[in-house]
């Protein structure tokens, strides 16, 4: 049965002269990217799209739909920010209320769902790395709705904000360099750029960047032997480059330049976030796919530290636990903090290094939907959805409170955390400077300075995401949903070809059904008494080109298919039987 696709309803729209409506888009094809601008693998998406937004520029009309997860993201001025940010170049539907998500039955960020020219939904995908299945798709359609008079190609929606000049564009981190000069990573700009100190001109820009957002300055021995002095992590390359600062250099020190996927080595990175020297090596923050990695600069070698890949908040071993798009890293002795964002929390690894002695532990955060803003003991404390940490000579730790425009300090000894300074503008790294702390104020395009010894008052507020709840009944049908590409089928000559993996929150929640396996149905028995929580599901599935009359294709190509998603669900009476979460696949 052919369905129709829902009405784009929000609160407004940006990117474009004025609202749009389905009826405004008749005759060509529209893509629906439900994004939000906290989590990375939407901002994969949003890259990913580049080519097939240029490839079917007549035919096919993009549209964001941001329907947020954190508090801050529902402010309207902060969605300006970030579609310039991120470089958006399609219209945006600012959806807070998630009307539109639920009209849509969307389940995850990011979810495509592709609509024809008639107006019906004919395709769903969840997760990222679909580009090839919605252009092999598009490839069959446009020719089949071109022969039937129905596809009538025009020009895009969109039209380009205006964009003010500024010496910093969303900076990210910045370090200091021993004679006071300070390096910025200019996200914005694509740049590395020179300060002749924290409130002073630019000296330099160093070019060949995307969107860099984390700087390590190596110690002088170690510069000296391999010929840089910074590790840059180049963000959008998915790379690590070194910058000669006599020279002005920059060289790629890890990553081919293509997204790693999974199967692949360590040869390929993914959005590397942050980095810091501790231990005798560079540790990165491989925020693209919740894990850390190190790098060694006198040899080259590269190794995945912590993290399994799923996201979320597990503690233990390093190789066991689940991290969640960390994006700021600090050494202090014994110790590397973390700001891992996407859970709003301050977590460390201890025991410098990579082997089974590391341990990943808490300080600060419950799960990936609790979020506000509270000082007070661990148990009570609350972040939203921090980017930076910085060790202060104290011993405690500065917290840039990213989405609460607020710089938090925890106290390790006394297990507490307060509040330093508050109205800022994105603040997402900071460096001690004398008795101030030097913060990157993203949003306002500049650092600030805040004395450390400053206090504010928290506003003192809790939040969970507010996203539907599905109501299921006690014994639950869980099925992902996979149709290969056009062309393309499930691939288990070198083994299953499909996995899935479940757990909750609470553990409780889940009275069987838990774990690892290569199908993509099973039945799941949810305790009652629990009642309510979160199921995360994680599903891959890999598809291969199929073979024309028997032979293989010269240039034949595999994809892996991967999603996580957390289903807030609430055991029911009336509960549903089965929980359909689609993978990807034609409608």
């Amino acid at each position: 049965m052919r369905v129709r696709a829902p009405e784009l309803t929000g609160r407004g729209w940006l990117n474009t002269a004025g609202p749009l409506t389905l009826a405004d888009l008749r005759g060509r094809f529209v893509l629906l990217d439900f994004w939000t601008f906290c989590c990375v693998n939407c901002l994969h998406v949003i890259d990913e799209l580049r080519p097939l937004e240029a490839k079917y520029a007549e035919e096919l009309v993009v549209v964001g739909v941001h329907s947020p997860k954190f508090a801050h993201e529902a402010d309207p001025d902060a969605l300006v920010a970030a579609v310039e940010r991120y470089g958006v170049h399609h219209a945006v539907l600012d959806d807070p209320g998630l009307t539109t998500w639920g009209a849509y039955t969307a389940r995850a960020w990011p979810t495509l769902v592709l609509v024809d020219p008639e107006g019906y939904v004919v395709a769903q995908y969840a997760g990222e790395g679909h580009v090839h299945a919605l252009d092999r798709l598009l490839g069959e359609l446009v020719d089949e709705h071109r022969a039937r008079g129905t596809l009538q190609p025009g020009d895009a929606p969109y039209v380009p904000p205006a964009v003010e000049p500024s010496d910093l564009r969303f900076p990210a981190k910045a370090v200091p360099l021993p004679d006071g000069r300070v390096l910025v990573a200019d996200a914005g700009h694509d740049e590395v750029v020179e300060l002749a100190s924290a409130d002073g001109p630019v000296l330099r820009r160093f070019g060949g960047f995307a969107e860099p957002n984390g700087l390590c300055l190596l110690p002088d021995d170690v510069a000296a032997e391999v010929g840089y002095d910074v590790v840059v992590a180049d963000t959008v390359h998915h790379q690590l480059r070194g910058l000669a600062l006599a020279t002005g250099e920059v060289r790629v020190l890890a990553g081919d330049g293509e997204q790693w996927r999974p199967g692949d080595g360590v040869e390929r990175l993914s959005s590397p976030w942050d980095v810091a020297w501790w231990g005798r090596r560079v540790w990165v923050a491989m925020a693209g796919i919740h894990q850390l990695w190190t790098f060694d600069p006198r040899d080259g070698t590269v190794e995945v530290a912590a993290g399994t890949t799923n996201e979320g908040l597990r503690d233990g071993p390093a190789v066991e636990a689940w991290l969640a798009q960390t994006s700021g890293l600090a050494a202090a002795g014994d110790r590397l903090w973390l700001a891992d964002s996407e859970v709003s929390a301050v977590r460390w690894v201890e025991a410098a290094g990579a082997g089974a002695d590391a341990r990943v532990g808490t300080a600060v955060g419950t799960g990936l939907f609790d979020f506000g803003f509270r000082d007070g003991p661990a148990e009570r404390a609350l972040l939203q959805h921090p980017l930076g940490v910085t060790a202060l000579p104290d011993g405690s730790v500065a917290v840039c409170d990213t989405y609460n425009g607020a710089v938090r300090r925890w106290d390790p000894v006394a297990g507490e955390l307060t509040t330093l300074a508050t109205g800022l503008a994105e603040p997402s790294g900071a460096h001690v400077d004398g008795e101030h702390l030097v913060v990157v104020e993203s949003a306002a395009h500049r650092l600030v300075r805040v004395p450390l010894g400053a206090a504010a008052q928290a506003d003192d507020f809790s939040h969970r995401t507010q996203r539907p709840v599905t109501e299921v009944g006690a014994t639950v049908a869980l099925d992902v949903v996979f149709a290969p590409p056009p062309g393309q089928k499930v691939d288990d000559r070198f083994g299953p070809a499909t996995q899935l993996m479940v757990t909750a929150t609470p553990a409780a929640l889940l009275r069987s059904g838990e774990g690892r396996d290569t199908a993509l149905r099973r039945t799941l028995e949810l305790d009652p008494a629990v009642g309510e929580g979160v199921l995360h599901v994680a599903a891959r599935a890999a598809s291969c080109d199929a073979p024309v009359d028997g032979e293989v294709p010269e240039g034949a190509a595999c994809h892996v298919h991967q999603q996580d998603w957390g289903v807030p669900v609430r055991v029911s009476a009336t509960g549903d039987a089965t929980l359909l979460l689609p993978l990807g696949g034609t409608a």
